[in-house]
């Protein structure tokens, strides 16, 4: 929102951008030897921290009650007496087996009642009060012995959060229980808000509710949404447990966790409302570069999205890159090597949207097990003459010289709203395509607009502030939750700019259909009235305005908004395609189809124009390249990133510095898949 800070570092022991890797030395305990191996190839690689202990609960207890941590204590001294710190994990996500057999009620059971066996990871029960306290002691140990240790700057809290529920009897009570906080114990509340008179699924008492069955059976939505965030809200609470733990023993050590990959979106956790527990954001970044059917620049623009998303949980706070790999990962469905210079280009594209740490996953390659193919630093040849070593050394080299950017964050002036609970029931509603709603992809297609112009964005949720953007941005916003139609009209009419899309304001919170018209509490501020949808085919096709309309063509009429673009073809010819609305001081913009990335790329340049967005560059830059700011109240810096795989030249609009070379420059001449740092 243009607020130029300085957040400063994530603490107090932190003094510069932070690189390094999830350490895994438990792997290794019968080779003494590799730690000293790993300690010197860390020195050449410029790695100044460790993430340590993510999955080592079987070696911190090997028996129930008997605890070894003699061998943490020698890879934390070694470390730090190397001057590299330490991001210390708690075990959670990963149990021994001991547990698994003396506590089968740990195991999580599926949707279709069957316990886990043990293996895997994250596959336990949240609401088990067994496995909830075995959680706390080991937590508590490891607060008590490492908590003042001088290599530990932060806790890393159990790995990975997914959001898979658990349907096990006390899960089943404890989903009842939330159910009836929620309803003030009404169950006509809950029978209306699910339209449980839908094919007699009426409940007369709360004993009779359960979980959703298997896929493809669950036909009550408002039961599947609440799940959802019963699951949501009990995993957190989980994660709750844990950090009241370490922040009672360590209150002045900042908490952290890494949020999964976004794009796995079915995993079902709302991350806005875990952010508010943690101290700082971190998340594992993993792109599907050279993947076939995207180009490089279209997945980056994928990738910066997620990463604006987690820089805005924190308002700007400059977030940490926890994982990223190295090179190919082993459970994509087609580990393509990256190319030359990609893998410091996406680093650096993290450091560019707010990262004050590169860290990849893993630092060494396990013998063994399901990652003994997944990236890491140090190959299972243990070699600093390989390709990625070579290259993430040579970041190690840079990085120092970026130092004066650690703290700074991106000020925004436009937002998009990515919703959680929007996320789910899009994904849940049966109508009207089985397919091809594509809700996330929807959102980065307009953010890609955006992002080609260099234009900072904050994706941030329905339930975030408003004011202060120049532009808001809320495609596909099919759940419209209490509140939210009034402050847009408030936002609009005070000025602001707003852009919806079609299949927007159908249902309400408890995903009831509005009968008031669609869009609902839209309607008003964007002066228009939703008849119908038509769908269409893959192959299909309309046109508006000489654009292409694919999938989604809203039929609606207008209410006071203009119409600028209309129908070409088909029994709607000449209907509003696109119209505008002035309500007060502002605009509402309603995007009647779906369109690629031409009709966005035009409509929202005039909207940059229009409303006097400000660009990285306000300069032409050649396709596949983009340029992103981070800045404080006196320092502003400038990363210009190459996706597009050819040489590309740049003209600046006036000199800059070099922040790596320390060259005086107006003209780039840009290597593929290469970034330069301009102050």
């Amino acid at each position: 929102m243009r607020r130029r800070q300085n957040f400063g570092p994530f603490s107090e022991k932190v003094h510069g951008l932070l690189h390094g890797a999830d350490y895994n030395p438990d792997q290794w305990l019968d080779r003494p030897e590799i730690l000293e191996q790993d300690i010197d190839l860390m020195k050449q690689a410029g790695m100044n921290v460790m993430s340590v202990g993510i999955f080592s609960w079987a070696k911190l207890e090997p028996v129930e009650g008997h605890f070894e941590f003699d061998w943490l204590d020698q890879v934390l001294d070694r470390l730090h007496d190397t001057g590299i710190q330490v991001i210390l994990a708690t075990p959670s996500a990963a149990r021994p087996v001991w547990m698994s057999r003396s506590y089968p009620e740990v195991l999580r059971m599926d949707e279709d009642r069957v316990r886990h066996l043990h293996g895997g990871r994250q596959n336990h029960c949240f609401t088990s009060p067994v496995y909830r306290a075995k959680v706390r002691e080991i937590d508590r140990r490891l607060a008590e012995r490492y908590g003042t240790h001088p290599a530990v700057i932060a806790w890393h809290v159990s790995n990975e959060f997914e959001g898979f529920g658990c349907h096990c009897p006390l899960c089943q009570e404890a989903f009842r229980n939330w159910l009836k906080k929620r309803y003030h114990n009404d169950l006509d509340a809950l029978n209306h808000a699910w339209w449980t008179s839908f094919w007699s699924h009426t409940y007369q008492d709360w004993s009779e509710i359960e979980s959703p069955s298997p896929i493809g059976e669950h036909e009550v939505h408002g039961l599947t949404l609440d799940w959802h965030r019963f699951v949501s809200d009990q995993t957190l609470d989980f994660m709750l447990e844990e950090c009241r733990i370490l922040r009672d023993i360590t209150p002045e050590l900042p908490l952290t966790t890494n949020f999964h990959d976004f794009v796995s979106l079915d995993r079902g956790l709302n991350y806005w409302d875990f952010a508010k527990a943690l101290d700082v954001i971190s998340w594992d970044n993993y792109p599907y570069w050279h993947a076939e059917g995207r180009t490089v620049a279209e997945e980056a623009a994928r990738r910066a999205f997620i990463h604006d998303m987690n820089r805005s949980f924190k308002q700007g706070k400059p977030f940490l890159l926890m994982e990223s790999s190295p090179s190919a990962t082993n459970w994509q469905e087609v580990a393509k090597l990256r190319r030359p210079g990609m893998q410091n280009l996406s680093s650096i594209q993290a450091v560019a949207h707010g990262a004050d740490t590169v860290q990849y996953f893993q630092w060494r390659k396990s013998l063994g097990s399901s990652e003994k193919f997944h990236g890491a630093v140090v190959d299972h040849y243990a070699s600093p003459d390989t390709r990625v070593f070579r290259e993430v050394a040579a970041l190690g080299r840079e990085l120092p010289a970026m130092t004066d950017i650690i703290g700074t964050s991106v000020a925004a002036e436009v937002a998009i709203i990515y919703d959680w609970e929007n996320a789910w029931i899009l994904g849940d509603t049966q109508g009207p395509r089985k397919e091809g709603i594509d809700y996330f992809d929807t959102c980065v297609r307009h953010y890609k607009a955006l992002w080609d112009r260099g234009v900072a964005v904050d994706v941030i949720d329905a339930d975030q502030d408003l004011s202060g953007y120049k532009l808001v941005i809320a495609p596909m916003l099919y759940m419209i939750r209490d509140g939210f139609g009034a402050k847009v009209e408030e936002y609009v009419r005070n000025g602001g700019h707003f852009v919806t899309t079609y299949w927007s304001g159908i249902t309400d919170g408890t995903d009831l259909c509005f009968e008031t018209g669609r869009p609902g509490p839209l309607r008003k501020v964007l002066g228009i009235w939703s008849e119908e949808i038509d769908v269409l085919y893959d192959s299909d096709a309309n046109h508006v305005g000489g654009y292409e309309a694919r999938i989604f063509c809203d039929l609606i009429h207008t209410e006071g908004a203009d119409t600028l673009l209309t129908y070409d073809e088909d029994f709607y010819a000449g209907g509003p395609a696109l119209t505008c609305n002035r309500f007060g001081k502002g605009e509402a913009w309603y995007i009647a189809f779906r369109s690629y990335d031409g009709f966005l790329s035009d409509f929202y340049g005039d909207r940059i124009r229009a409303y006097g967005i400000e660009r990285a560059l306000e300069t032409d830059l050649p396709e596949g390249v983009t340029a992103t700011i981070r800045e404080d109240e006196v320092r502003r810096f400038c990363f210009l990133q190459n996706y597009s795989g050819t040489k590309q030249t740049v003209e600046l609009p006036y000199p800059m510095q070099d922040l790596l070379s320390k060259d005086r420059v107006q003209r780039l001449v840009m290597a593929p898949y290469s970034y330069n740092i301009l102050s």
